[in-house]
């Protein structure tokens, strides 16, 4: 049995939990032009951005200013450090026995992409060295140093389903013996290449996301980082301390059906639900909110709704995006959702889905559209990444 027993999270809407929680009860959204990306897109489409400067950061962090340091690096640490904290983990003289697990889609594209520019364009040689911060193991090289973490550590890059395959990792980890604590969660940031890239697909919208809405047109990109504290039941209770939940069971699948698109039928997302629940324990009726992957594009809207309807048999719970404040954060939604969903079960809450106004035609499906409080005993939360890698991860008391 894995228990959690921290959590860390920062996004547009907050630089902590406290925070990020403060606003989705206030239904209050990060999405806004970029401050600190200088792109032609800036005042063109709008994104979730961390209301803080690297430079800031680098501060908050107390971290050497003399290294260099990838925006990952950044928000991985100032998130990762807030659920070691809360876990109260600088006390455990055994560091071999944590372990620290990060997803990512582009690890330090945002260094990299500047050494492009200066280094190959305007033959600044010395940026050579922002290129070692490139790969995308290296925040979760720098993050396990600065926490001190002697256990394994490693990194997955499955896209927007990053985080959440991380927390699967992590409690296999601890499954298997080779672990008693796991930081597992995900990080990415914003970059001109993601917007770019993502902007060449045509799925990005002018204006803030409406998942789950007839007149859906696209995503806001977004950065940020989310993780939570697995640990074994053995070692908590040694410890002493409270859990915030328990994870009860996950599923990671993989459709293939389209490099970026989702099937038309959700096969994936179906065979991911159901197996979690599966594994869980739980009949789909326990299931009292879903936390979707909601980005807000045409497909993923359809698809996921599609089956939702499916495992749900029709009688489908409440659910919500919570991308309609964030963002689509890529690899760190899962890791910053995780928190979002101890949150609902820990005060019982549904949040909102914001800009929701008129459902889709062919699903007749309708998000939670306020804030209500109820008991949440089970969440299911759902990321779903490029290439059909889908996972679903379920939360309990």
């Amino acid at each position: 049995m894995t228990w959690i027993t921290g959590m860390g999270a920062v996004s547009a809407i907050g630089l902590d939990v406290a925070s990020n929680y403060q606003s989705l009860l206030e239904g209050k959204d990060g999405i806004g032009y970029t401050e600190y990306i200088d792109t032609y897109h800036k005042r063109i489409l709008p994104v979730g951005e961390v209301k803080l400067s690297n430079e800031q950061l680098i501060d908050l962090l107390s971290l050497d200013k003399r290294d260099i340091y990838s925006r990952t690096e950044l928000l991985s640490i100032k998130a990762a450090s807030e659920a070691y904290a809360q876990a109260c983990l600088g006390e455990i003289k055994d560091r071999t026995r944590i372990a620290f697990i990060s997803g990512t889609s582009v690890g330090g594209m945002d260094l990299s992409e500047r050494y492009y520019k200066g280094y190959e364009l305007e033959g600044k040689r010395e940026l050579v060295t922002n290129f070692r911060k490139h790969g995308c193991y290296k925040h979760t090289e720098s993050a396990a140093k600065a926490l001190n973490v002697k256990g394994i550590s490693t990194t997955i890059s499955t896209a927007c389903s990053s985080a959440a395959n991380a927390i699967i990792y992590g409690a296999r980890l601890i499954d298997a013996g080779l672990a008693d604590i796991v930081i597992a969660g995900g990080v990415d940031p914003l970059s001109k290449f993601t917007i770019n890239g993502f902007n060449s697909l045509k799925i990005l919208d002018t204006e803030p996301t409406r998942p789950f809405d007839d007149s859906r047109v696209g995503l806001n990109l977004a950065e940020g980082a989310g993780y939570i504290v697995l640990e074994s039941e053995q070692s908590m209770k040694q410890r002493g301390i409270q859990p915030l939940g328990r994870l009860l069971g996950y599923a990671n699948t993989c459709d293939a059906y389209h490099q970026t698109a989702s099937s038309p039928e959700g096969k994936g997302a179906v065979l991911a639900m159901s197996k979690a629940l599966e594994l869980a324990g739980i009949l789909p009726s326990a299931v009292d909110y879903v936390n979707v992957h909601g980005t807000g594009t045409q497909n993923n809207d359809l698809s996921e709704g599609t089956a939702l309807k499916t495992v749900f048999d029709g009688k489908v719970p409440s659910f919500s995006s919570t991308k309609s404040y964030t963002g689509h954060t890529l690899g760190a939604s899962g890791g910053i959702e995780a928190a979002y969903s101890l949150l609902a079960i820990n005060n019982g809450v549904v949040y909102p889905n914001l800009r929701f106004k008129t459902s889709i035609a062919d699903l007749g499906l309708i998000p939670q559209q306020q804030v209500e409080y109820k008991t949440v005993n089970v969440v299911l939360s759902n990321s779903f990444g490029f290439g059909g890698n889908n996972t679903s991860l379920v939360f309990g008391r």
